[in-house]
């Protein structure tokens, strides 16, 4: 009995054993690099949005000299808002044009690029730039036939919103106007091996990190910038 106990051990126990043994350690390797790899596509998009948040307040703050406080702002401003954007009148290679508004400076100093583009409309030609207003939705994102507003408000895999907070602060005795949009990973990456986003939770807020994605902050200024950055 013992040598074919013997066999069956070493033709099918062993193999079994030894498959089972390697298939652990390529899943214990592999892991973690699929978690990066879906980490990594999940940042993109998200980063992409926060970006975008960005944009949009940076826009706001121009319009309104403040921040929106709420994503709902974000939505209204970009579908019914406008902004007042430079645009040149005339052009600095036409030198008759260029010769005009040198005079017409010099006989009026004061002459605003209203009263200017008044006189371009009497066929006079010159060159300045004036402000013109317009519809944010026709200005920003136009590159971007996909974009979808109320999409970005939204933290990316998730029925969640974008974690956002507005603040005005004393920075050397002047009022500046703050923002931070925030996506957790507890939210972000949720569904992924749980344990890998506690591991990398902890090794951000052992490095005193925001644990997940941010752009701005309401500690101080810092330019907007984001933690990808």
């Amino acid at each position: 009995m013992k040598p074919v106990l013997n066999k069956i051990l070493t033709w099918l126990v062993l193999p079994a054993v030894i498959v089972c043994m390697c298939w652990g350690i390529v899943y214990g390797v592999m892991k973690p690099i699929k978690f990066e790899e879906q980490r990594a596509a999940r940042e993109k998009v998200g980063i992409e949005r926060l970006k975008d948040i960005r944009t949009i307040q940076t826009a706001f703050k121009e319009a309104n000299g403040h921040y929106a406080s709420t994503l709902d702002s974000i939505v209204l401003f970009y579908n019914e808002g406008k902004i007042k954007l430079d645009m040149m009148i005339g052009s600095q290679d036409d030198s008759v044009a260029v010769a005009n508004t040198k005079a017409l400076k010099k006989r009026r100093p004061k002459i605003t690029p209203e009263q200017m583009y008044e006189l371009t409309k009497q066929g006079q030609r010159l060159v300045f730039t004036i402000k013109n207003e317009m519809n944010v939705k026709d200005t920003l994102f136009k590159n971007r036939p996909g974009f979808c507003i109320d999409s970005i408000i939204m933290i990316p895999f998730s029925n969640q919103r974008v974690q956002m907070e507005t603040v005005v602060k004393q920075v050397s005795g002047v009022p500046v106007p703050l923002f931070e949009a925030r996506m957790p990973y507890d939210i972000l990456l949720s569904g992924m091996d749980r344990q890998l986003i506690v591991n990398l939770k902890a090794d951000r807020e052992d490095t005193g990190r925001y644990p997940g994605l941010m752009v701005g902050g309401v500690a101080a200024p810092n330019n907007n910038a984001g933690n990808w950055e």
